[in-house]
């Protein structure tokens, strides 16, 4: 606990940079599968090769693709942070394509036709009816994926990216168990908080799902109610 106590500068610094190197991941990696998943939703004939090709990106081991990825484009060096992030926007990707595809399926075809009578081009119907409807499902890929990145990122101290991974290699080497029990904590902390900032942030941008929430906790209710009268 002292050892806690005296370093919370630095479990606060590294905290930090793990959070910037996974929002960041997450960020681009959402961008790139929007339209990802909308082909394979769209295009049934791709569909399976599309999800197929992307979530065979995350059986990829994470220490060979931080070292495949530098030496096959010669873009960055090994110990850059460039690095870690494009590695956690690939595993990000793997696992969102699905989420979005699997999310537009869960559209009513009934919605999508009476938003085409309105006259909704494909174009505004995709961003005004069937991306906001796909979103529980898009949200829950999401908090998945951020988990995920947040437990991976720690593999980037194994090439030299500084983040949380640094507290469970210096406290190993120097068998100071209190440091990795912080690494441990920290990290599980860090992907909890994440976690509730995006179910916070998918309450706000649809609040219908609570009011749906709200309906079917009543009429569970009232089934109850109807069952023991």
């Amino acid at each position: 606990m002292n050892w806690v106590v005296n370093n919370l500068g630095l479990i606060g610094e590294l905290t930090a940079i793990h959070l910037r190197q996974s929002v960041i991941a997450l960020v681009i990696g959402f961008a790139f599968s929007v339209p990802l998943g909308w082909v394979a939703w769209r295009y049934r004939l791709v569909r399976s090769g599309v999800i197929t090709i992307t979530g065979l990106l995350y059986t990829i081991p994470s220490l060979a693709l931080l070292i495949i990825v530098p030496a096959a484009t010669g873009w960055y060096s090994f110990t850059s942070e460039a690095n870690l992030i494009v590695a956690l926007t690939i595993y990000a990707i793997a696992i969102l394509v699905r989420s979005v595809a699997d999310g537009l399926d869960s559209v009513d075809p009934g919605v999508r036709q009476a938003s085409t009578a309105m006259g909704f081009g494909s174009f505004r119907r995709f961003w005004a009816v069937e991306f906001p409807l796909a979103g529980p499902v898009i949200l829950a890929g999401l908090r998945v994926t951020a988990a995920s990145t947040v437990a991976l990122a720690t593999v980037g101290i194994l090439v030299g990216i500084t983040n949380l991974g640094y507290l469970f290699t210096n406290g190993s080497q120097r068998r100071i168990i209190p440091e990795v029990l912080a690494g441990v904590v920290a990290v599980v902390v860090l992907a909890l908080v994440v976690d509730a900032l995006l179910l916070l942030l998918g309450r706000l941008l649809m609040p219908w799902t609570r009011r749906v929430t709200t309906s079917r906790k009543r009429f569970r209710a009232l089934q109850a109610a109807g069952a023991r009268a």
